[in-house]
């Protein structure tokens, strides 16, 4: 009996994430169309600066707000966490985590490689995630449980065995020293390897589950760039960095991750680059 209703739970829990996944996957793709039609004028943006190098346009703050209420009406009792407006709790247990448009510096310089992040995350784990490339009609998406995929194909990260036999993705921004990846990009190159940046760190999060790039490492990236694309790692056999700042929605995380043969190398560079011990890198600092 109690085997029986335990069954019947883990069933029940696995089909509301199946229609979680496959709302937020249609939502995502809502969303970059709206998004492209800002893409399309650029010349007609409203943008603001947020710091250095950290920019913000209209067209990230209507594409939030139209997600937003998609959300509100499938699901009242959620929680939703953005980067452009307020949080709203939620009774739930769920909290939505989004990110209208991750790679707003190049949205609105005409480079077509921003997209659309949403991830669903419960009880401080990320369940559902999708990150949606509206230029390239690519759509990166993952369930806890159920595989990653983009567009319907299976994804895989990298058997690299060794960092010159692809390239890493290198992120910073303007909460930590950008000075500290110069380290870490001399030692990817000295040790026979390729940096990559396209400032969108979802996107190239996505290509590490994808196995396109080898691996990734950033001192500090906010929840709603990461928490879909490191899920989507960890279903396609690649290896994530533990949360390292307590309530990852609130404060963000240190994001390394990689596939297996070249985490544990990428996690020792940037432990070595970031000033931190090899506990600090992978601990609850």
């Amino acid at each position: 009996m109690e085997q029986a209703l335990a069954t019947n739970i883990i069933g029940a829990m696995t089909n509301d994430l199946d229609s979680r996944l496959e709302f937020t996957i249609a939502l995502a793709r809502r969303a970059g169309e709206l998004g492209m039609t800002f893409f399309r004028e650029i010349d007609k943006l409203t943008i603001e600066s947020k710091g250095h190098q950290d920019l913000v346009s209209n067209g990230d703050r209507e594409v939030e707000l139209f997600v937003r209420a998609s959300l509100a009406k499938e699901y009242p009792q959620d929680g939703i966490v953005g980067e452009e407006h307020a949080p709203v709790k939620g009774t739930s247990g769920y909290t939505w985590v989004i990110d209208p448009i991750d790679g707003t510096a190049n949205f609105v310089r005409g480079i077509p490689a921003w997209a659309v992040v949403i991830a669903c995350v419960k009880d401080n784990t990320t369940v559902v995630g999708v990150v949606h490339e509206p230029s390239s009609g690519e759509t990166f998406y993952a369930r806890r449980g159920g595989g990653a995929f983009v567009n319907g194909r299976p994804l895989k990260a990298s058997g690299a065995a060794s960092i010159s036999e692809g390239s890493i993705g290198v992120g910073f921004n303007n909460r930590t020293n950008a000075r500290q990846i110069v380290p870490l990009v001399a030692s990817i190159v000295d040790d026979g390897g390729v940096f990559f940046r396209n400032a969108s760190g979802a996107l190239m999060l996505a290509y590490v589950a994808a196995g396109r790039l080898i691996g990734y490492s950033e001192e500090h990236m906010n929840a709603w760039d990461c928490l879909a694309a490191m899920l989507m790692i960890e279903e396609a056999g690649g290896i994530v960095e533990p949360f390292n700042r307590g309530n990852v929605i609130e404060n963000g995380t240190i994001a390394i991750a990689g596939g297996k043969g070249v985490f544990g190398k990428i996690r020792d560079m940037s432990a070595s680059a970031y000033g931190l011990s090899a506990e600090g890198a992978v601990g609850s600092g």
